[in-house]
């Protein structure tokens, strides 16, 4: 399948006040008016296009969301300071007291450890399932439930959820399916699959350079106004807002975005392959061998491919540790957390991304000590980046001579 998402953002054009050809940055935190009577209607939300105090809206936010907008094909997007602004805004605007969550087990630790232990503050119930289980999540739909919450590719055991089934389910209990695209941008568009409300951390492949912080909510336009709205809005009175200056660098990333997704797919698919032939534990949706591989092979859109995400379980925390130190003074990448980076960054997610989340239920989910999530870089030549990670897994015994030829 053919996606028009990057099409869409590439014919996006907006001049900048001198007519340049990237709009100008609105380097102001607040906004003048001609009339105090056109004040008060702004406050009021009813002005169309004035601007009223940075928190609320900016113009260079506005930019960054409708090119989201485009990206993930919703009515709307707001920006926010981090994905995890973005993810908390959503669910305190969608849940009250003693409302129920149910989310898949695997996701993002910060995501989890908000729901699991933050929200107990006020009395909103998480519960943690197998989101690939859809007669699971059916059952634990209750009367006090608002939403359904799952990543599209899960962090960081890279399950695969059925975004048209979840949203069926969603539809029947009248509830929102709100999904988590970090991991797979334009290789899926949850949205056209029936998500309601997408998020994304902008820190992460959309940016792509690894200099900022940012998240985004993608959704209806009367949801995005509802969390801009000065007296309930919780986009709005959280204050998790994007500096203009970080909208402006962010849109002009992802103006490569198409092309860099391709690259990171193409590599990674590269070496997913070869490792696995080499008799390495490695998962990764583009493998025949993953659970979710056909299920995603369904929903991607083709050329794009399987996203940057791959995990290699070295089998003991002492080994991910020796290999990943290893790697990075071979120059293969670094030791380092977030993904979508030009380099390869790789961590081991039980003691860094997913520390959150207690050591009995890692266990549970299958997140072992000795998995390293790898995010993989724009290597030009890949096949040297494979011989020389090859040769660290060979030093370290972790790949047997007998087994590898190199």
């Amino acid at each position: 399948m053919k996606h028009k998402s990057a099409e869409k953002i590439q014919e996006l054009q907006y001049f900048g006040e001198f007519g340049g050809v990237n709009p100008s940055i609105s380097d102001s935190s607040t906004y003048t008016f001609l009339s105090a009577k056109t004040m008060f209607d702004t406050f009021e939300g009813n002005t169309e296009g004035c601007y009223l105090y940075s928190r609320h809206s900016s113009p260079s936010n506005l930019y960054l969301g409708e090119a989201l907008a485009a990206l993930e094909g919703t009515e709307a997007a707001n920006v926010f300071a981090s994905g995890m602004g973005a993810i908390s805004a959503v669910i305190m605007q969608l849940c009250d007291a003693d409302d129920h969550i149910v989310s898949s087990r695997t996701i993002y630790g910060g995501t989890y450890a908000f729901m699991k232990n933050f929200l107990k503050k006020f009395k909103i119930d998480t519960y943690f399932i197998d989101i690939t289980n859809l007669e699971v999540v059916e059952k634990s739909i209750t009367p006090k439930t608002k939403m359904i919450y799952c990543e599209a590719v899960s962090n960081p055991l890279l399950e695969v959820a059925n975004i048209e089934a979840l949203s069926k389910i969603a539809k029947k209990h009248n509830i929102p399916l709100v999904v988590d695209n970090t991991f797979s941008p334009l290789s899926i568009s949850a949205a056209q699959l029936g998500a309601d409300i997408v998020v994304h951390s902008l820190t992460k492949f959309i940016n792509g350079t690894s200099d900022c912080v940012a998240g985004a909510v993608c959704a209806s336009t009367e949801f995005c106004l509802q969390l801009k709205d000065v007296n309930d809005g919780a986009g709005m009175l959280f204050g998790s807002t994007l500096d203009s200056l970080r909208a402006a660098s962010i849109l002009k990333n992802m103006r490569t975005l198409h092309i860099r997704i391709k690259k990171h797919s193409e590599n990674t698919l590269y070496l997913a392959t070869h490792f696995e032939k080499d008799g390495l534990k490695v998962v990764y949706p583009g493998l025949a061998s993953h659970s979710g591989h056909d299920l995603f092979k369904a929903q991607m859109n083709t050329e794009y491919g399987y996203g940057g995400l791959m995990t290699l379980d070295v089998g003991s925390s002492e080994k991910a540790n020796e290999l990943m130190e290893m790697m990075q003074r071979e120059n293969l990448g670094y030791l380092a957390v977030s993904l979508g980076f030009y380099k390869t960054l790789f961590s081991a997610p039980g003691s860094s991304t997913s520390s959150e989340i207690p050591m009995e239920e890692q266990e549970e989910m299958g997140l072992s000590n000795g998995l390293i999530r790898f995010s993989i870089g724009l290597d030009n030549d890949i096949h040297h980046t494979y011989t020389v990670m090859k040769k660290c897994l060979l030093k370290l015994g972790i790949l047997k001579k007998d087994s590898a030829m190199i």
